[in-house]
């Protein structure tokens, strides 16, 4: 085969090929191992789908509904281009008999149109707007896998780890933000045997690329005064988007005067960010100026002012994104915009507080949702794999024997006593 992404090559029976697959699907189910014909880019969906415990007897569960779903979908990138989506796919899906779906960066659904008998059929194993259909929890699938590998893919019939899913064919292809490159979801064409061709990759393909040109038109850089997009969750070295395009990565230390001062459009004095910053009292004043001056000349001068220090342009971040919807509720946008703790090698104290504060509201809003899906999340998550609460939340909505088994590993370590001979 030419281009492994491809589903079947020229020639391939495809009824020959779906009763070898089946066989082979059989055997990892029951053995764990992959035997060909199965296609590298399977084989690995299909190990990452058993080691997230995905059963293939799994269905897939609705998390946004009614009002949720609307108001979910209204804030979202990808409603700007669901116009696009429709010119481009609507009358290939419905004269095809298949469907145009449209999903987030978790893999959640938030579109699903197309034929209606087809719609019909997918209703069945949910399908539907609202509902997850990550690769954690729906196991290989193109949508979910397109967002897991981050590049257009195409799965057929048995490749799809869910056996209720394997009459249907698909072929989906990540969307970005033309701006910052982020991941912003997928497009996806599914239905039967007839996508398992080259020239549906292709055309999913060309769709995202083009929803891509779209976006770009749509957000136009700034005239005058841009502003600046701060992206500091999971990194330790935040990355800084200028209106006019640019791509900063600071340094740690940037990172942190940054975030300190896009939390204070008021400014800060000298001595204030001192405090902010350092724990030791004898780092001088000096020093600080020598980096702030440093700063400025990777802002610009017009950018970093003093007498207090401020930033005369606006800046947003993906932490104020994530305080944003958590204030208002929104708690599936909240977790899927934070993507780790602020800076998290960052010993400055006044980051410290900011980067506990929203990890701990995040987390009791999660516990307190009690959602099994963003539960399981957090706590596969690097932040969230030893967080006995969130596990003790999973286990009560998701007893499943790897969850239970996880959260009596950490119960027991957490009330072993201490080793007094450690060193």
């Amino acid at each position: 085969m030419t281009d492994p992404w491809v589903a079947l090559e020229p020639g391939a029976d495809p009824t020959e090929r779906v009763r070898v697959l089946r066989r082979a699907h059989d055997r990892f189910t029951a053995a764990g191992t992959v035997a060909l014909p199965v296609r590298p880019v399977v084989a690995d969906s299909w190990r990452r789908s058993a080691g997230a415990h995905v059963s293939p007897e799994a269905s897939a569960a609705v998390e946004l509904t009614d009002g949720d779903l609307g108001a979910y979908r209204a804030e979202h990138p990808l409603a700007r281009v669901m116009p696009l989506f429709r010119e481009l796919m609507g009358t290939f899906a419905t004269d095809g008999e298949h469907l145009l779906a449209v999903c987030d960066a978790q893999g959640r659904l938030l579109w699903v149109e197309g034929h209606p008998a087809t719609r019909k059929r997918a209703v069945g194993m949910n399908f539907v707007p609202g509902a997850r259909w990550s690769e954690s929890a729906m196991g290989t699938n193109a949508p979910g896998t397109a967002v897991a590998v981050d590049r257009a893919v195409q799965v057929f019939a048995a490749e799809h780890f869910i056996r209720q899913v394997q009459p249907w064919t698909c072929a989906a292809a990540p969307v970005h933000d033309p701006r910052s490159g982020q991941l912003l979801g997928a497009v996806d064409i599914t239905g039967g045997d007839g996508l398992a061709h080259p020239h549906s990759l292709a055309f999913v393909q060309a769709v995202a690329r083009a929803a891509e040109s779209q976006l770009a038109l749509l957000t136009p850089h700034p005239a005058t005064g841009p502003g600046l997009r701060l992206c500091a969750l999971g990194r330790d070295e935040a990355l800084l988007l200028t209106g006019a395009g640019r791509k900063i990565r600071l340094s740690r230390r940037h990172s942190e005067l940054l975030v300190l001062l896009s939390r204070h459009p008021e400014g800060l004095t000298g001595d204030e960010l001192l405090c902010c910053l350092y724990e030791d009292e004898s780092v001088t004043p000096v020093t600080l100026r020598a980096e702030l001056a440093r700063l400025r000349r990777v802002l610009g001068p017009d950018v970093l002012t003093s007498r207090p220090y401020r930033l005369a342009v606006p800046v947003d971040s993906d932490l104020t994104t994530v305080e944003r919807r958590l204030a208002s509720g929104a708690v599936t946008a909240a977790a899927s915009a934070y993507t780790g703790p602020l800076l998290p090698s960052s010993q400055a104290p006044a980051v410290a507080r900011v980067r506990r504060r929203l990890a701990d509201g995040l987390r009791a809003a999660l516990i307190a949702g009690g959602d099994p899906d963003l539960l399981a999340d957090w706590a596969h998550s690097p932040w969230g794999e030893d967080d006995l609460d969130v596990w003790r939340a999973l286990a009560a909505v998701r007893p499943t024997p790897p969850v239970l088994a996880r959260l009596a590993a950490l119960d027991f370590e957490q009330r072993a006593p201490a080793d007094p001979y450690a060193t």
